[in-house]
Order: C-alpha cells, then sequence, then structure tokens
C-alpha cells in the first residue's frame, strides 16, 4: 500500500464506528467511512472541538450539522500545492488526500521529461492531477461531466496561480468525448482517469463501471501519441489491485511496466492505515 503522510494542513486524527476525525487546515470534520469497523469510543464524545459532522441517513445520503460557524470554503495546501475545500452534500470535501501520492509520481515523471507534455484528465474531478500536472509545465484538456466540478476546479487553477492558456476545461460525456477526441486524431502522452461506480454524462448518459471500463481502455489507446509517458487509474469503487491490473494487461497495446496498488492515509491516534481505494499505472518504454 502507497501511504502519504508529508501533509501539514491535513490528518486523520482518530477513526471509530464508521467514522474518521479528520482536520482540514483549521477545521475539524467527522465524517463517515465504511472502512472503519472498529470501536475506539463515540468521537463526538472525546472531541469537543469538532467545526462540523456528516450524518448518515438511514434512507440513503445524510446532511451536515455545524457545530461552529465554517466559511462557505477555505483554502489548504499540499506543498506547493493549494487546494479550495468545501463541505458537499454527501459528505465529500472536493479533495482526496490519498491522491498525492499519484500527484507526486506525476510531477516527477513529467519533469523529468524535456519536452512539453500533453495531458488528458478524464473524470477530473475538482482538479487535484490537473493541477500537479501542470505545476510540472504540462498542458491538460481536463473533462468532467459536472460543471459545478469542472467549475471547482478552476477555482484550483486559479488559486495556484497557474498558466490558464494551458487547460482546456470539458463537460461532456467522458465516453463520448474520446470517441469525438479519436475521429479528431488528437494524441496524448498521459492520460488519467477516476471513473465512478455509476454515474450520468452530461446529457444524462449512462456510466456503469462494470459495463463501460474496459470499452474506455480499450479507447484510450487510440489517443496515446507515439511516444507515451503514463497511463493512470483510480478507483474508489471497490474494484481489487488484481482486478485492475487484469483490465490494464488486457487493453494495453504498447509496452510499459504495469503497476497496481491500494492507496491510504496514517491515522494519528494508533497509527492504523485507512485503505482509500485503488490505483492502477503503466508506464510506458
Amino acid at each position: 500500500m502507497k501511504v502519504t503522510n508529508d501533509y501539514n494542513d491535513f490528518e486523520i486524527i482518530d477513526s471509530s464506528n464508521g467514522y474518521k476525525l479528520e482536520r482540514w487546515g483549521k477545521y475539524k470534520l467527522l465524517r463517515p467511512d465504511p472502512q472503519i469497523m472498529w470501536d475506539n469510543g463515540d468521537l463526538e464524545s472525546i472531541y469537543h472541538d469538532i467545526d462540523a459532522s456528516y450524518y448518515r441517513s438511514n434512507t440513503g445520503g445524510g446532511h451536515w450539522t455545524d457545530k461552529r460557524k465554517l466559511p462557505d470554503s477555505w483554502v489548504i495546501s499540499y506543498r506547493d500545492m493549494k487546494f479550495n475545500i468545501k463541505k458537499m452534500g454527501f459528505k465529500h470535501t472536493g479533495l482526496f488526500p490519498e491522491q498525492a501520492y499519484n500527484w507526486n509520481y506525476l510531477r516527477e515523471k513529467i519533469t523529468n521529461e524535456k519536452r512539453e507534455i500533453n495531458v488528458l484528465n478524464l473524470f477530473a474531478y475538482t482538479g487535484g492531477a490537473t493541477v500537479a500536472c501542470m505545476m510540472a509545465g504540462a498542458r491538460v484538456v481536463h473533462v468532467d461531466s459536472s460543471r459545478g466540478m469542472v467549475d471547482w476546479a478552476k477555482e484550483n487553477v486559479k488559486v495556484n496561480h497557474l498558466d490558464e492558456t494551458k487547460i482546456r476545461y470539458i463537460v461532456d460525456d467522458v465516453l463520448k468525448f474520446v470517441k469525438r477526441e479519436i475521429r479528431r486524431g488528437h494524441k496524448y502522452d498521459v492520460i488519467i482517469m477516476d471513473p465512478p461506480s455509476f454515474g450520468r454524462g452530461a446529457n444524462g448518459e449512462v456510466w456503469d463501471i462494470e459495463k463501460n471500463l474496459y470499452e474506455l481502455l480499450v479507447l484510450c489507446q487510440d489517443l496515446l501519441s507515439d511516444k507515451p509517458l503514463m497511463m493512470l487509474v483510480n478507483s474508489y469503487s471497490g474494484l481489487s489491485p488484481i482486478l485492475l491490473q487484469n483490465l490494464l494487461k488486457l487493453t494495453n497495446k504498447r509496452k510499459g511496466i504495469i503497476s497496481c496498488d491500494e492507496i491510504g492515509l496514517p491515522i494519528k491516534k494508533n497509527d492504523l492505515v485507512l485503505p482509500c481505494g485503488i490505483y492502477g499505472r503503466i508506464d510506458y518504454e
């Protein structure tokens, strides 16, 4: 498992009974996490300085309850990168801190190249990987079906004072966009994707990871440049690293080194590691 432990503005303080207590900058949030199956006591009774909690509903969904007044958004840093944090409707904050492992890897690979790298970021969300690639000097096409997430990504690019002439923002269904890019003959040196289990495109198109991920991986082979650098797939959908490795082996047409693993974050209270998803990567020769 790849674990990121060099944050200053983020930490998991404690965890118990399906909840994790996190510090995001100067604010402490209590959020549910299904991976936390142990009992370390009632976190709300132990910690009296929690700023906001997200409570799950027995009928689905949930809601935030503010214990103290929080701003609509605030900025946290990871190394030299900055990100806007907000309390979203479904427990999220707009950032997955464990992805710092992949951000660091992307930046190193792109920086070491002595050429301009073109990146395609699919299901690009609020742009953590987009910011990382741009910090390394890459050009990025950022694609997500949610206009709200794309607008948030624009905020993250702006707060990092990045060159906005080096990014294109696309609000579209990923599969439709990829097929159009193939017809246009466009090519990319790096392809990143973070596909959800289920979702809907900009015009109601249905995405189902079990039905569509294999097709997308096949299509993306036709978008790779003559000298590709990397393909990176992230998943929070319960897939195993071996399953993702199998998919990459079956769809990859180029010589490359495939690696797959879990990513996680340390829990300060007791030196546990919280599993946070998986990645699969092809480093091309």
